[in-house]
């Protein structure tokens, strides 16, 4: 293939906020054709095309190297691909789709308040009913690895085709593994979690496949897509603080101890100071220079940064180029 293929979800709130992603990094996805059309396009992005996909479809068909990007949660990275730190590269967390795989039991089973807990009423289930407690859950490969890491073997999984959650009470499972965001669902359905019952911490990431044919094209076209991601990102994460300063050296150096940089400054022998600050020492930032002589500190809010070396764009390139 010689364009760059994004494959990002059709439908539902993880599209939204896909399409949102793009938007703060100026990007704008098209879909020709509307809703029924499963291939679109960025505006003014002629090497790239997007594949719309279901979230499970998106991590297949990066396993499978018939996309280059995907944008996916973890859990169906991990759950999907046999082995997946050989076939993707994990560019970015994205910040949205956050969600926890989990471990949940009833409510009613009040001696189990960790994994260990849980080991310990596996054994005593077999010998008192002379099976295995079942788990209900749609993560097989997850539920199988953690449990042999926590050295949980007496128990047996039933793959779950509808409401997780609800297996206890219908006596369907003793207990689930499943996803959730807020925990309210568990809760309504009386259900519980470990303290160390969390297998995995998900969220939306955008994720490459290290089995594509990352031609010259399709690189060029990651490049110019992860140059305008890393540089939204960086203006979302930081601030441009100014100051007017007596002595540039000592204020570089204090402003540096927090954290800050100087991306440039008016004339080199100029004593304004243009610093770039991460946005939670912005305070401390301006604290530092006030006490350098800085008169005022300003701060200004940025759309976009943008640095020759892209700190996304150099590990990708490092993983697909053979």
């Amino acid at each position: 293939m010689s364009k760059l293929v994004i494959a990002i979800p059709s439908k539902g709130r993880l599209q939204d906020n896909t399409h949102d992603f793009f938007a703060r990094a100026g990007l704008k996805v098209t879909r020709p054709g509307g809703a029924r059309n499963y291939r679109g396009a960025i505006k003014g992005m002629e090497s790239v095309e997007i594949a719309f996909l279901s979230a499970s479809e998106i991590a297949r068909e990066l396993a499978e190297g018939k996309v280059h990007f995907g944008i996916t949660g973890l859990d169906l990275i991990y759950e999907s691909i046999p082995d997946p730190d050989k076939a993707v590269h994990v560019v970015s967390p994205l910040g949205f789709g956050h969600a926890d795989v989990v471990v949940a039991v009833p409510k009613a089973w009040i001696d189990v308040e960790t994994m260990a807990d849980l080991g310990d009423v596996a054994s005593d289930f077999r010998g008192r009913h002379g099976n295995r407690f079942r788990v209900a859950t749609k993560y097989v490969n997850l539920t199988r690895a953690f449990f042999a890491e926590k050295g949980i073997a007496d128990y047996r999984i039933v793959e779950s085709a509808g409401a997780t959650e609800g297996a206890p009470a219908a006596d369907t499972a003793e207990l689930i593994v499943d996803i959730t965001s807020t925990g309210s669902t568990l809760e309504a359905n009386n259900l519980k979690i470990p303290r160390d019952g969390v297998i995995l911490k998900s969220q939306a990431n955008l994720v490459a496949s290290i089995n594509a044919d990352w031609s010259e094209t399709a690189l060029a076209g990651a490049r110019a897509i992860l140059d305008r991601v890393a540089a939204e990102e960086q203006a979302r994460n930081s601030k441009l603080v100014k100051a007017s300063v007596k002595d540039r050296t000592a204020a570089l150096r204090a402003a540096s101890r927090v954290g800050a940089i100087q991306p440039y400054s008016a004339t080199p022998d100029s004593q304004l100071l243009h610093l770039l600050c991460p946005k939670d020492a912005v305070a401390a930032c301006a604290e530092a220079l006030i006490s350098e002589g800085a008169e005022t500190v300003t701060v200004e809010t940025l759309d976009y940064v943008f640095s020759r070396d892209n700190r996304l764009f150099k590990p990708l390139k490092q993983r697909v180029v053979r």
